[in-house]
């Protein structure tokens, strides 16, 4: 089964139909389905096509290997080409008589063994540009890399008609990987694992939540137990600097400053060329409160890859102790709480904040949204600041939103202490929304929203 990507495989689709020559860039971390995707749209297409996954060899053996796959989708002998460029002129030269897709996955493999490959497209891509009618998707993992063939000192720079960069799934995508678990289980099958497809297709739907977390990354030689340090280690050189920096985000220090006092990064600019690397790559991001998004000191950080948080919160720190300990022991002793009383909680926010952000895409929200976040309060009789994780911005006012993943509905106490502690901050909302993992027991009201979890998942 193939979940998702409808936005994505709709502009692809609509790339193979159109007239001409027309080329893609499609690029994103590891395991974020790039392949599938381009798989499955081929699947779609009734269009010839020849997919080629580029080898760490040298050039002649790339061109050999794919040579062979060139011979099979036109049903004649392997053909012999001295270099790139010249299979490249080939298969531009070919799609002239028929239409052809043609895909180079994992190009920066190949780029960086066949010397000037950029220039040789750019040349072929314009020599060709009016006569051919090949559609040419270049793909690959290493985001930097990918980014900069986008670049104006790029020869690309120009070419390309269509680009993808491929995010991390939705908690609500995700979760079709794991249908049949019940809609808190979901929840909490999403703050591990994220909306990464690679990782949701491991997920055992005949174990538990608890047995899925200790079978893939919680136990020695888990499936995933290396998986983020190795994808850090093939995209940054100074990998002590970003353990340190994930362990101060993973305890909870967001601020820039607060960051650089906690993670022994020796400077800040070292702290700024990590920071700025794990946000290319998708795993941090950072935010700033809707209502000062200019301000930078009340800017933070976080890590956005659910899995990453997990690792670096319940592992990292307890490696040594996981690999001496029953599994079992080491989950009950240094993960189950916290998961289910404050790590869960957490994540939830999230999925509602995404859950509101679905609703406005498709345009079921009462009056649509401009902004989304955190909103920044100061509170002079208690001498402190603080943020409110979910409000939203229409042309009505803001709209505060509270979401609670706890045993207990929400009851009218709760509410009303919500809303009173919401007006002392001087945060003026015209209507105050509640998500609940347990429903609500408390009164309707026109400026209140009630959102039960189950209606996240319809």
């Amino acid at each position: 089964m193939f979940y998702g990507r409808e936005t994505e495989r709709k502009k692809l689709n609509s790339m193979f139909h159109s007239k001409g020559q027309m080329i893609s860039l499609i690029y994103g971390r590891r395991r974020i389905g790039k392949s599938e995707l381009i798989k499955q749209v081929l699947k779609e297409a009734d269009i010839k096509s020849i997919y080629y996954e580029c080898k760490q060899t040298t050039e002649q053996n790339n061109v050999d290997s794919l040579a062979e796959l060139i011979g099979e989708a036109f049903d004649f002998p392997k053909p012999a080409f001295n270099d790139m460029e010249h299979l490249l002129q080939f298969l531009f030269k070919k799609s002239e008589q028929e239409p052809l897709i043609f895909v180079l996955d994992e190009y920066p493999y190949l780029r960086e063994n066949a010397k000037g490959l950029d220039s040789v497209l750019q040349s072929v891509i314009d020599n060709y540009k009016d006569i051919s009618n090949i559609k040419f998707i270049i793909c690959g993992s290493y985001v930097d890399t990918m980014k900069a063939l986008l670049a104006k000192q790029n020869p690309l720079y120009g070419r390309i008609d269509l680009t993808i960069n491929l995010k991390p799934m939705d908690y609500y995508d995700s979760a079709l990987f794991y249908s049949v678990f019940s809609d808190e289980d979901k929840v909490r099958l999403y703050s591990v694992f994220g909306g990464i497809p690679y990782y949701n297709r491991l997920i055992d739907p005949h174990k538990s939540v608890r047995e899925n977390i200790i079978d893939l990354i919680a136990s020695p030689g888990a499936r995933l137990e290396n998986e983020v340090s190795m994808y850090l280690n093939s995209e940054i050189s100074k990998i002590t600097n970003a353990n340190e920096v994930f362990e101060a985000l993973a305890k909870g220090f967001s601020k820039y400053k607060d960051l650089l006092d906690q993670s022994n990064v020796s400077s800040g600019p070292a702290l700024v060329d990590i920071l700025d690397k794990l946000m290319r790559m998708d795993v941090v991001a950072k935010e700033a409160p809707i209502n000062d998004e200019n301000n930078r000191k009340k800017s933070g950080y976080f890590i956005s890859d659910n899995l990453s948080l997990f690792y670096y919160k319940y592992i990292f720190r307890n490696i040594s102790r996981m690999n001496i300990m029953d599994s079992d022991i080491f989950y009950d002793k240094y993960i189950a709480n916290d998961f289910e009383t404050k790590y869960v909680p957490k994540i939830f926010e999230n999925v509602c904040k995404q859950y509101l952000i679905r609703q406005n895409r498709k345009g079921m929200m009462d009056d649509i949204f401009v902004k989304i976040g955190k909103y920044y309060y100061d509170d002079p009789v208690e001498r402190k600041n603080g943020e409110f994780d979910i409000v939203t911005l229409d042309d009505n006012g803001y709209i505060f939103y509270e979401a609670k993943f706890r045993k207990e509905p929400i009851s009218e106490s709760m509410v009303q202490n919500e809303i009173h502690q919401v007006t002392l901050t001087g945060l003026e909302c015209y209507k105050y929304g509640f998500f609940s993992r347990s429903g609500f027991v408390c009164e309707q009201a026109e400026n209140r929203i009630l959102i039960p979890l189950e209606e996240l998942y319809r």
